[in-house]
């Protein structure tokens, strides 16, 4: 992908695989060790889908979200640059260009995984599309979603053969200043993700 700004549509989603849900769910572990292989971008999108992907006509997502407000915005952060998931049009958008990883790590209280990691996935949150409807509710919903979400990338991993680990200390300011999100996009979640060593 060449400048900022430039999408590039993801291959198309598969439905089916290899690996049963009961089948992931006994093989899920935090893994934090990574090979150096890049992921492909069929495993990026699937990882991507799985968080936040269109799975019916209607525009519903693979995540449950209250009043299907969708909060949520995923990025994922590569050698590459930093790239922000459009669930409409299962496509990414180059954000900004450059392996920023090691400035993850750094925010992340330089913890190896997100250091090792081929692709470090990000959930943020822009909680005011739920403030509109669910008022005071509205840090709780929006958390529950972003639980789901990352449930959902540890479990498309673990089918895809892919191992990641959940990731919740970092310094929230520092991220959010290293990867320039948008000043309302608040960072909940860093999935770092590859092959296990």
């Amino acid at each position: 992908m060449s400048g900022q700004g430039q999408r590039e549509a993801l291959p198309a989603v598969r439905t089916e695989g290899d690996v049963s849900v009961e089948g992931a769910l006994a093989r899920r572990r935090s893994v934090r060790a990574f090979a150096p292989r890049s992921l492909t971008r069929e495993e990026i999108g699937q990882l991507a889908w799985a968080a936040q992907g269109v799975t019916s006509d209607a525009g519903l997502r693979a995540a449950p979200s209250a009043g299907a407000l969708y909060p949520l915005e995923l990025y994922v952060c590569t050698s590459e640059g930093l790239f922000h998931y459009d669930p409409d049009e299962h496509a990414l958008t180059l954000r900004r260009a450059g392996d920023l990883r090691s400035a993850v790590q750094a925010a992340g209280l330089n913890q190896e995984a997100l250091g090792d990691a081929p692709a470090i996935f990000l959930i943020a949150a822009v909680y005011e599309r739920t403030a509109r409807k669910y008022g005071s509710r509205t840090e709780r919903y929006v958390h529950m979603e972003a639980g789901h979400a990352a449930q959902n990338i540890l479990l498309e991993a673990t089918a895809l053969g892919l191992g990641a680990v959940p990731i919740g200390a970092f310094e929230d300011l520092r991220l959010s200043e290293a990867l320039s999100l948008p000043g309302d996009h608040r960072p909940l979640y860093l999935v770092p993700v590859g092959e296990p060593e």
